[in-house]
Formats: structure tokens, sequence, C-alpha cells
């Protein structure tokens, strides 16, 4: 199997000058540039740059797969939208991880697969995955709660350690989240016991204008006229971003947490949430199969009805069939038998067929394609 490395940077913040883009081309003469991103696919050699550099410079969110099982996504956003205190109850291990720099908090997700699983190319998938960002500067927390998961299931948080705060609509998962979960490979059942607890609400993040209407002149008047000034002479691109975090942090105060479960709690029910659901598929499964064969055998009864003045008419056609020396042929003859067989048995006179079957297979003993299907349908 041919290597292959994709990856793919995108700002989003504020676009690239023209000396960081030629800063970035010295580092490829092949990858495609832009002012707002940086991609290159590799099929040998490898990425001259490096990620984190990159990522503290010039770039916020950074998508890497490899054909032998890794997914890494970056993600950057300013400091000031997530304390990084709250950052770090989620980030328990190497499948996330955040840092602080300059200003910045970088989140790094990784899942690894040794086996590599199924081919995936990483064209589209960056663009799938940055809705997150905002997410998470609106406070909505889920995406980090993911990688949380994608640490027990990794086995990188000990069992007795209790899960972070849970957060609402865990079971109704965005485009976006539903795409990083599956990017990140996680457990599906895993993901369905930790939702159990978390509480279905109306995100702040789809507040109306009424909402933000009522909300906005709480804002002290100075505050207000900064980030108007820092707007308007764009010194700070994530004004948005900023309010939408104060508003949805205002909002959550005082918000009831449900318990919290230990890692080991949640893993261990995932086993017997799966259990429990690969038992009921092999319930329905088996049903099914029951009703489809109570069907089969309702339409192979009507079917000999049909055929049961009709013995000596399918013998002399089989005879028929068997002359032609054609594979077709051979096969519709051998439904013939097994039709004739059948019939016999219902009518009982199965001694009859078989000393006729016995009869038969000498005549035409010396043709093996007639001879290997009757063996191969036991007649």
């Amino acid at each position: 199997m041919s290597e292959y490395q994709y990856y793919e940077f995108q700002a989003i913040d504020r676009r690239l000058s023209d000396k960081e883009m030629r800063e970035l081309r010295s580092h490829s003469t092949r990858a495609q540039i832009t002012p707002t991103s940086f991609v290159n696919e590799y099929s040998f050699g490898s990425f001259k740059g490096n990620e984190d550099a990159w990522m503290d410079k010039y770039f916020d969110a950074f998508l890497y797969v490899a054909n032998w099982g890794t997914h890494l996504f970056k993600l950057r956003l300013p400091a000031k939208l997530l304390s990084l205190d709250t950052a770090r109850q989620f980030c328990s291990g190497d499948p996330i991880s955040v840092r602080e720099k300059s200003g910045n908090l970088i989140f790094t997700f990784v899942s690894e697969e040794e086996a590599g699983g199924d081919w995936i190319e990483g064209g589209g998938l960056l663009a799938s995955l940055l809705p997150i960002r905002d997410e998470i500067a609106r406070g909505d927390l889920r995406a980090l709660y993911l990688g949380w998961l994608l640490c027990i299931q990794d086995g990188n948080v000990d069992g007795k350690n209790l899960e972070p705060p849970v957060p609402a609509n865990l079971g109704q998962l965005s485009g976006s989240l539903s795409s990083l979960a599956e990017f990140l490979r996680l457990d599906p059942d895993l993901l369905a016991i930790a939702a159990q607890t978390s509480p279905t609400t109306r995100p702040r993040v789809d507040a109306n204008d009424k909402d933000l209407a009522r909300w906005l002149p709480s804002l002290p008047s100075e505050e207000k006229d900064r980030l108007l000034l820092e707007a308007m002479q764009g010194k700070n691109a994530s004004v948005g971003m900023e309010l939408w975090s104060r508003f949805h942090r205002q909002g959550s105060v005082g918000r009831s947490q449900p318990p919290r479960r230990t890692a080991g709690e949640l893993i261990a029910a995932a086993r017997d949430f799966n259990e429990k659901r690969r038992r009921e598929a092999a319930r329905k499964a088996a049903q099914e199969k029951a009703r489809r064969d109570r069907e089969a055998a309702i339409e192979r009864e009507k079917h000999l009805d049909s055929i049961a003045s009709r013995p000596v008419e399918l013998w002399d056609q089989v005879e028929q069939l068997i002359a032609t020396r054609q594979s077709k042929s051979y096969d519709l003859a051998v439904e013939h038998l097994m039709d004739l067989r059948d019939l016999a048995a219902r009518q009982g006179t199965k001694s009859g067929f078989t000393d006729r079957m016995a009869a038969f297979r000498q005549v035409h003993a010396r043709k093996p394609g007639v001879i290997t299907r009757l063996n191969e349908k036991g007649m």
C-alpha cells in the first residue's frame, strides 16, 4: 500500500501577509497556499514545517491524516474566550491536550488506529470541523467532552477519575460535532452512555434577537465602547465570539449539574450497553429470519401445489435439459429434481423417487457438471 499523508492549515481570524506566505512557500514548492490556507498531500517525503510553531504564528486550525491510522486536529482560539482551568478539566491525556501560547489556547485532538482502518482522504474534512471553533468560543464545550471520552476509550484516564462537567445536548450533536466523533473514531455506545445524564436545552448560542437585545444593555458602556473601537481598528477579529462567550457564561451561572460519573463507570456501562444492543440486534435478526422462512415455506407450498399433477412432465423436461449439455440447463434441471424430491416427500412416495434418482445418477455418471450440482444440493 502506498503512503498517504494530508496536511491542511486554515487561518480564520486574519489573512496571511505576503511575507508570511513566502515564509510558508520556503517549506514546500508543491503546496497550495492562499492568504487563508496551506494544503499539501504527500505520497512520499514528509512535511518540512513545524505544526505547533505554525499554529502559534500563522493559523487557527490544522488537520492531518495518514493512511497508517493517524487522525490529528488542532484548534486555536483567544484565551479570553475560555479559561485554561476550564479547558484542562477536559484535557486528560494524549488524545486531547491544551496549551496556552501568546494569549491563545491551542487544542490538539489525536486518534490513532494501528491497523489503519478504512482509507480516508483529507480533502474537505477540515471544513466540516471548523464550526467547532465557534462552538467552543461561544461556550459549547461538547467538543472538549468528546475528546475526554476518547481519553477514557483509549485507556488514558484512571478509572476512578470523575468525568468533567457534562455539557447540555450531548445526545443531539451538531453536524460538525458528529464529524468530530467520526473523525476521532469515538465508540458510539460510549457516547450514548455519556449522553444519558446530559440535559436537553435550547442552547444560548441559538438565542434569538430579543434575547440578545435584553442582554446587551447589561454590558458596561466603557466595555462596549472598547469592543467597538477594537473592531473598527481591526485589532480584535473575535469581538463577536467574545460577546457570545460572555453571553453564554452569564446564562450558565447557577445551572445545576448532573451527578458526575467515574471513567470506570462509563466504560463498564458502555460495555453493558453494547452487549444489550448486540443481543437485541440478534433477537430482531432471528425474528426477521423466522418471518422470511415462514413466507418462503408458504411460497414453496404454493409452488408444489402448482406442479402436483406434473411429475411425469418434469422428469421428461429434466432429461431434455441434460441433453443440451449447457450450464444453465443443468441448473434448471437440478431445480426440477429438487421440486420432484419435495413433491415426493409430501405425497409419501419418497422411496420411489430415491430409486429413480439412483438410476438417474448412474445414467449420467460421466457428466461431471450434472453430478457436481447434484452433490452440492444433496441430491
